[in-house]
């Protein structure tokens, strides 16, 4: 009987583990003396959901309190369809919990979807300068060095915040106001193993939780073990319905990709900390190079 009752026990266990979302140092984005404040920076509409979900579920889950703000550089036009495309995030946004005041999709000549198209760190830090100034932004999640994806577009972002914070007056490099957290991009082998990424994932954070719990002085000290989001079932099923409102990129391996991508369920970042506008300050934070242009 206990042969056939332990294979039960061990698919109830998975469904548990799957059922639940769990995270570790996510307060790290909402730490801060004033509101948190928190700005993801896209390139194209459906990254939100594609590669950033579990981490804004996440944060609102944590700290209901946190303001959330999206920003998307372009209206992904390198089809011809920006026009259904902006609709289409605004879809998304309603269903990851953004609200109509606190997000924004631009359409900037210099700032166009293009594959094979590297943007000017000086012209993203110029548009997204007023958002975080008007909006008293605290921190800026956005891809890091390598994008997730390899797209350039995604690459110049982290590139492009870095060279606003080093420019604000009141930036200081040991304390400074504005912080930026990048996605980190994993190796081929770990990006599309499915529901193997949160179970995983889960007992990657229940090792760290159990070893910071048993050296709480430690653990203080760790500043650079990453930030975690791991989404549960039903975290996953709301970013798969934001996904589904991106109807016009449905085809047949994003399908592949929603079923399969580890960023439909976990998200790791790391904080980048510039303290000049060049990419060697983010080489410097990410030690894989970018790929060549």
């Amino acid at each position: 009987m206990f042969a056939f009752s332990l294979p039960g026990l061990l698919v109830s266990l998975l469904f548990t583990l799957l059922l639940r979302p769990s995270s570790y140092n996510i307060d790290i984005f909402t730490s801060t003396e004033a509101s948190p404040r928190i700005l993801l920076l896209t390139a194209h509409p459906d990254d939100e959901c594609m590669f950033f979900a579990p981490t804004l579920l996440a944060i609102q889950r944590q700290d209901p309190a946190a303001e959330i703000y999206s920003l998307c550089l372009s209206v992904g036009d390198a089809d011809g369809l920006g026009d259904v495309r902006k609709k289409e995030l605004e879809g998304s946004l309603d269903v990851l919990g953004i609200p109509a005041g606190r997000r924004w999709v631009l359409n900037h000549p210099q700032l166009q979807d293009n594959i094979s198209v590297y943007w000017d760190a000086e012209v993203i830090a110029g548009v997204v300068r007023p958002y975080i100034v008007e909006h008293a932004i605290n921190s800026v999640l956005t891809f890091d060095t390598q994008g997730i994806s390899s797209h350039p577009n995604h690459i110049s972002l982290p590139g492009g915040v870095a060279h606003l914070i080093s420019s604000l007056p009141e930036h200081n490099s040991s304390t400074p106001s504005l912080r930026l957290f990048s996605l980190i991009t994993v190796p081929l082998a770990q990006k599309y193993i499915g529901p193997l990424s949160p179970l995983l994932a889960k007992l990657d954070l229940t090792l760290n939780k159990f070893i910071d719990a048993l050296n709480p002085t430690e653990a203080e000290l760790r500043p650079a073990v990453p930030a975690a989001a791991v989404s549960g079932l039903l975290e996953y099923r709301t970013a798969l319905v934001a996904m589904q409102k991106h109807w016009s990129q449905l085809v047949w391996f994003r399908w592949l990709y929603v079923s399969f991508s580890r960023y439909m369920w976990v998200n790791e970042w790391r904080e980048v900390i510039p303290s000049t506008p060049t990419a060697q300050t983010l080489a410097a934070e990410d030690p894989t190079p970018p790929p060549k242009r």
